[in-house]
């Protein structure tokens, strides 16, 4: 797809209504989604996170998005999953806003004052972690970003193509053990040859619902 015609269309999507949970519950199992339901009901003080969904033009000009697959570290209950650029609020930062801009930063080495955010997504509690997750969409005009990942949480980035994304072939059922259930069967994309499921699965299909809209 191409950027410049993807970058003009992508701002239509300032002023839609988010479709919120109906389009997070296509990414989740049921298991899941009641768990969600429950948690959601009893969480106390989730800490609080905010990533970067970043769209730029690649070498030749077409529209990507950009996803990371984090190293895998003991204690995380989410390393060694394919996610967004992000993490926890700081003390320091102003809001969520900032909090992502400054963890795609520091993960991917894109500085904020090359990337202009278009809007703010749906929040996603994500019971297992205890937090709360608020996406953004960015983009990056004019040229490819000069990538640099952190090497202590970076293992690789996935460099998706926009019409790879948007295609609904991607999407399939997967057999997986999760924290909350073992070999069930789970819906996740496939990207790059990577299984992209839960809350990040949860968040690109948000997205894509509202770039059908103006695509």
């Amino acid at each position: 797809m191409d950027f410049d015609l993807f970058s003009q269309r992508l701002s239509k999507i300032k002023n839609l209504p988010l479709p919120g949970e109906v389009s997070h519950f296509k990414m989740a199992p049921e298991t899941r989604i009641r768990l969600m339901q429950e948690a959601r009901q009893k969480k106390r003080n989730p800490k609080r996170a905010a990533v970067m969904a970043l769209f730029y033009p690649d070498t030749n000009a077409l529209a990507h998005i950009l996803l990371i697959l984090r190293k895998a570290h003991p204690k995380d209950v989410h390393s060694g999953q394919v996610g967004f650029p992000g993490g926890q609020s700081e003390q320091g930062d102003r809001d969520l806003r900032e909090t992502a801009l400054r963890e795609t930063h520091e993960e991917v080495g894109v500085p904020s004052t090359e990337i202009e955010v278009i809007r703010s997504l749906s929040e996603i509690y994500i019971p297992p972690s205890n937090f709360e997750v608020r996406p953004y969409i960015g983009i990056h005009q004019n040229r490819k970003p000069l990538f640099a990942p952190q090497q202590s949480e970076v293992e690789a980035l996935v460099e998706v193509p926009v019409a790879d994304f948007m295609d609904d072939s991607k999407i399939f059922m997967q057999k997986l053990s999760t924290s909350y259930a073992a070999n069930i069967d789970v819906p996740a994309f496939n990207l790059n040859g990577y299984t992209v499921w839960g809350a990040t699965a949860m968040m690109l299909s948000e997205i894509k619902e509202l770039l059908k809209q103006v695509l």
